[in-house]
């Protein structure tokens, strides 16, 4: 069969790699793709909100089964269009996507079905908000209603820092229309994790726990970046755990979703704060997640084919459990200069080379090109050096000397990738 995915970042790329994998595959084509993922597909640069020339592309490369990588797409409806045509298509309908693109809608339906949660208030009017903060006592959230490129929640410590947010989502629209709405959060202190299954949106399927790492520098600090590096799995969620969240979470969460008419098929990612052994919905998002896609697929062993057509076909339950290769997985991302607000381009990278034939290393391209033979960076995180090894301090120790080969003018990424997990283990 021939396969389409949208997207351009490490998680495409992680998705075409797995994809390249099954026998049952016989062309992947990727939109618009990356320098990287040209190695393995056939990339054309079409908009991605151009459904119409998405659709005839398909229609003329017989496409069996197109893969949506990015949330925006799913947002503005690609599902639905690609449904309509009659191509196979793997993600939530718009309606259900709002999970990820209405933070307003995901804390409105969590409380109306009793998904564990931070107490929240809503709010439209930023004298209204305003007033509000004055009432409260700090830390406390902030987020943005709609989609941010990961960048759209901010914890405040102080109520004229608080203020000075609102007023730039609400007044100033530093993130458009997307902050003209905003939820107002209890600050919730714990252990985040990620937590992502498969479903067709009667069944849930979960795949290994896997931890981000969101702030640009090291210890958690600095602004929220989409990602700076991701392992799996993780020491904080043992089976008691994860079996709570499958029935408390994920699988309460697409009853919801089925009772309000969006019946949720794709990945549904939860973003989890562990607090006391007990977990709370930080978010949801409506795919794969980047950068934990890269790990959680690095150390899957299963083909990850026959998930997708049963997630699009509504017969999960007839597959029983996802092999998972031995060890852990680390993935550190490293990002140009001047990320996450202007990142430097054009710069050529030094390295790849010598970590090509390795099995248990695996360099995914989010913002790279290639041209004459060789990449050059393209955006702000530009790869997700990716391994496999036998545990937590091996696998760490394996992702940094791969970093280390690798070189390009203002490279940037954390040194602490994975330490959360050693601490834990290893006091």
């Amino acid at each position: 069969m021939n396969v389409l995915v949208i997207g351009s970042g490490g998680r495409e790329h992680a998705i075409v790699w797995k994809l390249s994998q099954s026998k049952n595959i016989k062309d992947i084509y990727c939109i618009p793709g990356n320098g990287g993922i040209e190695d393995l597909a056939v990339c054309h640069d079409i908009k991605l909100n151009n459904f119409e020339e998405l659709i005839s592309f398909s229609r003329g490369k017989k496409i069996d089964l197109v893969v949506v990588g990015p949330e925006n797409p799913l947002a503005d409806g690609i599902v639905d269009a690609f449904t309509k045509a009659g191509i196979p298509i793997f993600g939530p309908t718009k309606k259900a996507a709002q999970i990820e693109s209405s933070k307003i809608f995901a804390k409105e339906l969590m409380k109306k079905y009793g998904v564990p949660t931070a107490d929240f208030k809503t709010f439209f009017n930023f004298e209204e908000a305003k007033k509000y903060l004055n009432n409260i006592n700090p830390p406390y959230v902030i987020k943005a209603d709609g989609l941010c490129a990961g960048k759209g929640a901010y914890v405040v410590r102080n109520n004229n820092t608080g203020i000075e947010t609102l007023r730039q989502l609400m007044i100033e629209l530093i993130h458009k229309d997307a902050g003209k709405k905003v939820v107002i959060e209890e600050f919730l202190s714990g252990i985040e994790a990620s937590y992502l299954s498969f479903t067709d949106g009667f069944t849930t399927l979960p795949m290994i726990p896997s931890q981000d790492h969101k702030p640009l520098f090291d210890d958690d600090r600095g602004p929220n970046t989409g990602g700076m590096g991701a392992y799996a799995p993780i020491p904080f969620i043992d089976n008691s755990m994860a079996r709570f969240i499958d029935k408390e979470i994920m699988d309460k969460t697409i009853h919801a979703l089925k009772e309000e008419g969006a019946l949720y098929k794709g990945v549904l990612y939860a973003g989890l704060m562990l607090i006391d052994k007990k977990p709370y919905v930080i978010e949801f998002n409506a795919r794969f997640g980047d950068p934990e896609t890269q790990p959680v697929l690095f150390k899957m062993e299963s083909d990850i084919l026959p998930f997708l057509i049963a997630c699009i076909e509504g017969n999960l339950k007839n597959i029983k459990e996802i092999k998972w290769k031995e060890g852990v997985s680390v993935c550190v991302v490293i990002a140009s200069r001047g990320y996450p607000d202007k990142p430097e381009k054009g710069y050529i990278i030094k390295g790849l080379e010598d970590l090509k034939d390795r099995k248990d290393v695996m360099v995914f391209h989010a913002g790279t090109r290639k041209e004459s033979g060789k990449y050059y960076t393209s955006g702000g995180r530009v790869l997700g050096v990716t391994v496999m090894g036998d545990n937590y301090r091996d696998a760490i120790k394996k992702a940094y000397d791969a970093v280390s080969c690798i070189e390009f003018e203002g490279m940037h990424y954390r040194k602490d990738i994975g330490a959360k997990a050693l601490k834990v283990i290893y006091g």
